[in-house]
């Protein structure tokens, strides 16, 4: 059996991020998705959560790249050395933020992917055990065609896989769970519904998380700081063609929810 499930960072950064992710659940494939505690639309992202049921929420933990906190993974690093960031308190700290809502938790993943980061790695471990929340993502890209693939996006995704012996042992040991693969690093940005058709019908036996970005563009968007902005909408348009759905009938996908999966 083949499982997907597109899985949506960034819901409540900006509003219309979150109208773009619920028209992706709502019109498109979207099962599932992580809301910022941090994020300027988190109010907004709580209410379409709630007048959407259907749709899978996490948690989409922050660490960087967000007001208050280094901008860059590197700058990150930093302050983890030097013992300025108190990570499990933060972090712990927007999981109750979300809690706080009424809402439940299915999943864990992190901004910038920070959690492949050993102390980081080691709290929201912690933290998915303590709030019994199951999931956490694996971020570790299935192989893609190189072709299509930016070749830095290539040589980090490689670089990355050398954390995946102790990023596991650590989940294990807290008994958190992980999809069977996971696909999106690579592409973020810069695939179309051709593109996604294709990851699709070649996805492997099991379960994966396909990690995307979808949102409309519009002067909130383009006011905000991130390199997401004219890719978000060419993401949603994937997330909700006939070609994408035709894609995962024809193979025998099944479209899941983590709160589904066994």
């Amino acid at each position: 059996m083949k499982y997907l499930i597109p899985n949506a960072d960034d819901f409540g950064y900006t509003r219309d991020v979150n109208d773009g992710i619920i028209h992706a659940h709502r019109q498109g494939i979207l099962t599932a998705t992580t809301l910022m505690a941090t994020g300027r639309a988190f109010d907004h992202a709580v209410a379409l959560a709630r007048e959407n049921p259907g749709l899978d929420v996490g948690v989409h933990l922050v660490l960087v790249g967000s007001e208050g906190f280094p901008p860059t993974v590197a700058r990150l690093i930093g302050e983890i050395a030097l013992g300025r960031l108190r990570i499990y308190d933060e972090l712990s700290k927007q999981v109750r933020k979300v809690l706080g809502t009424g809402l439940q938790p299915s999943h864990l993943d992190t901004h910038k992917h920070t959690h492949l980061l050993p102390p980081v790695l080691d709290a929201v471990a912690r933290i998915a055990s303590e709030f019994q929340i199951p999931w956490v993502r694996r971020p570790f890209d299935l192989a893609l065609n190189a072709g299509s693939v930016p070749w830095q996006r290539q040589v980090v995704s490689r670089c990355l896989s050398f954390a995946r012996a102790r990023f596991h042992r650590v989940l294990t040991r807290h008994g958190c769970r992980t999809t069977d693969h996971f696909a999106g690093f690579q592409i973020t940005g810069h695939y179309d519904a051709a593109e996604l058709a294709r990851l699709i019908r070649n996805l492997p036996e099991g379960v994966t998380e396909f990690m995307c970005h979808p949102g409309f563009c519009t002067e909130e968007l383009q006011a905000a700081r991130t390199r997401l902005k004219e890719s978000r909408r060419r993401e949603l348009d994937a997330l909700t063609s006939a070609e994408v759905r035709a894609a995962i009938e024809e193979s025998n996908v099944t479209l899941a929810r983590y709160t589904e999966i066994r």
